[in-house]
Order: structure tokens, then C-alpha cells, then sequence
């Protein structure tokens, strides 16, 4: 399949929910990774992203506003010797954690057994999607998942994986939900094949300026050079 237009595809989305887009920069340099979050509620809309180290998580724009912070501040973010995890919950401590346990595992394998020990969001009726990602710095290769239920009904997971070998200028997108609804539909179908252009500005840019203005809450944008190990990081709040 032809890779898509990222930019053209939120664009013609208003609620993808939250996005994570992994692959390999157009000159073959760079592992790229982003992560962003959208909302609809107050509670979901009062976020930033604040960096600590290599690491990112989230915390409340307004502390006043934070109704209930288990679904909304978390670790999206986390790194490890040779690589990094990005998710949209808590499950990114749940892959860290088995990472630096004494059972060993590679990254992709890790990575798998960690989400199999976990589910979709409870949030009915929304039954939000788990989506997460890795990357291997050492071979370019990444990992990304989904957990969501079956069709709407929580007792049933469907627990999805995908492992890619890294190419120039592709990366996969994969969101929480399919698009905006009352209640919003959960992604379906593989990762999109998307096209990677440019450098980590441009992207970043590209990216923001395309999501839904008034849905848009937090970006995350990493690009790492595979020879050094150097990471450049870019991060949008809207609420900054």
C-alpha cells in the first residue's frame, strides 16, 4: 500500500483521539516517533506535556480543573538501553518495568508480553483503545499495538501486533479512535502506512497545524540519530 498523506488525514478528521506515528526519517538517519493527545471534556483538555529527561509525561495545565487522573497523567513516554516506549497510558510502565526485570527478552518480545497482560481503557462506553509503541535503536525496527474490545463489548479484548523493519521516509500511524461519534468508534484495520518527510521541525509543524483546532491538546515529537544515539525533541501544548 502507497504511503498516505499524514497531514492530509487529520486534516480530514476532527477526533482521532490520541495518535502515535513510528518509523524512519526520508534520509535513513533517523528513528522518528510522535505521540499526540486530543480531547473533547474539560478533564481531558486541561493537559500539557512536560519533559523529565528523556522521559515525557503528562500533567495537569490546571490542577483546580483535574477531576480524575487515572486515565490522563501518565508516562507516554519512556527510554531504555537502546531504545524507547511510547503509549497512551499507564501501560508504558508495565513494558519498562518487564524490560528491566530479570526475565529476559528482546524488545519486541518484551513489549508483547507486557500488553498481553493488559486491556482496553475502562471507560464505558468508550472502552478507549490501548495503543502503544517501541522502537530498536540498534536495528531501526519498532513494534506497535493496540488493545481495544470487540465491538464495543467489554468481555472481549482483541490484543493486536504489528512489527515492522524499518524504511526510509515510511512510518505507521495508528489512533485510538476511527473517527469523531457519540460514542466515538474505536480504530480499526492495520497501522497506516504514512510518509515521513523532512526534518523534525517541519514535521512537527506539519503535524500540528493539521490537527483539529479545537481538539487539540499536546505534541510530541522525537527524531533520533541511529549512528549517535542523539535525540532531538520537540513538544507543543496548546495550553502554553
Amino acid at each position: 500500500m502507497k504511503p498516505i498523506d499524514i497531514f492530509a488525514d487529520l486534516k480530514s478528521n476532527t477526533y482521532p483521539g490520541r495518535g502515535i506515528v513510528i518509523g524512519k526519517s526520508a534520509d535513513g538517519r533517523h528513528a522518528v516517533a510522535a505521540y499526540f493527545i486530543m480531547g473533547r471534556s474539560v478533564n481531558s483538555r486541561n493537559r500539557i506535556f512536560v519533559a523529565e529527561g528523556e522521559n515525557m509525561r503528562t500533567q495537569a495545565h490546571d490542577p483546580a480543573l483535574l477531576t480524575d487522573p487515572s486515565l490522563v497523567i501518565y508516562y507516554p513516554v519512556r527510554t531504555f538501553d537502546g531504545g524507547m516506549i511510547v503509549t497512551n497510558g499507564d501501560q508504558t510502565d508495565t513494558i519498562y518495568n518487564l524490560l528491566h526485570s530479570p526475565e529476559a527478552c528482546t524488545p519486541g518480545g518484551c513489549f508483547i508480553r507486557a500488553l498481553l497482560t493488559r486491556t482496553f481503557e475502562p471507560d464505558p462506553p468508550l472502552y478507549t483503545p490501548r495503543i502503544s509503541g517501541i522502537i530498536d535503536y540498534k536495528s531501526g525496527g519498532y513494534w506497535l499495538s493496540i488493545l481495544k474490545s470487540t465491538g464495543g463489548d467489554p468481555a472481549a479484548a482483541q490484543r493486536q501486533f504489528f512489527d515492522y523493519e524499518p524504511l526510509p521516509g515510511l512510518g505507521h500511524f495508528i489512533h485510538t479512535y476511527k473517527c469523531d461519534g457519540d460514542p466515538v468508534p474505536s480504530f480499526e484495520g492495520e497501522p497506516k502506512p504514512v510518509a515521513i518527510e523532512g526534518d523534525i521541525d517541519r514535521f512537527t509543524a506539519g503535524l500540528w497545524e493539521s490537527l483539529n483546532q479545537d481538539n487539540k491538546v499536546s505534541l510530541f515529537v522525537r527524531y533520533i540519530d541511529l549512528e549517535s544515539g542523539k535525540a532531538e525533541t520537540r513538544i507543543l501544548n496548546k495550553n502554553q
